[in-house]
């Protein structure tokens, strides 16, 4: 009788080798949407779709290799093509060099100041937004914040939508500012 045992459980064995192993379900890792991705023929959906099934962000798309920009200092450079009407601006070529990621300019505020035309209480749909005094002083409104006034040197961000106004600027005042992306929703409020 022993070796009746053995014989059954030898084919027991052998029979559960030749059967496909069942296995726990896996779910793709990284690597492998990767993979999907680099083979032919699949769609990138499908790689996104794993990624996304795990809880993972999709990668974000890839945006355009960017360029350098250099810009000199030419008063010519100057423009009243700007977001107000009561500021003259430099663009500094980065917005096209960065695709549309980012923008930078320096603003000229045209003399004297007009509070019936600048102080109106506004908001910009950015990611970023930073501005720096090169020249003179302006006095701002920032919720939250308060008024401020800011002179050569200061620098301040101002976070997304964050509701503000300019109250009053010196008749020589230079800002640099920074903005991302280079082209924004602004919203006047309201009061």
């Amino acid at each position: 009788m022993a070796k009746k045992s053995r014989t059954t459980k030898s084919a027991s064995r052998a029979a559960a080798k030749a059967a496909p192993r069942k296995t726990a379900k896996t779910k793709p890792t990284a690597k492998a949407a990767a993979k999907t991705l680099a083979k032919p023929g699949r769609a990138a959906s499908s790689a996104r779709k794993a990624l996304a099934s795990q809880g993972r962000p999709a990668p974000a798309p890839r945006r355009p290799k960017q360029k350098v920009a250099i810009s000199h200092l030419n008063e010519a450079d100057f423009k009243a093509d700007g977001l107000r009407a009561y500021a003259h601006y430099r663009d500094l070529s980065i917005a096209a060099a960065t695709h549309g990621l980012a923008r930078a300019h320096v603003i000229r505020m045209l003399p004297p100041c007009n509070p019936q035309e600048v102080s109106k209480l506004h908001t910009h749909a950015v990611d970023f937004q930073m501005v720096y005094v090169l020249k003179g002083w302006v006095k701002s409104y920032l919720e939250g914040v308060g008024e401020t006034l800011m002179k050569e040197g200061s620098c301040w961000t101002q976070p997304p939508k964050i509701r503000h106004m300019i109250l009053d600027y010196s008749d020589d005042v230079e800002l640099l500012e920074v903005i991302l992306p280079a082209d924004f929703k602004t919203v006047e409020l309201t009061t």
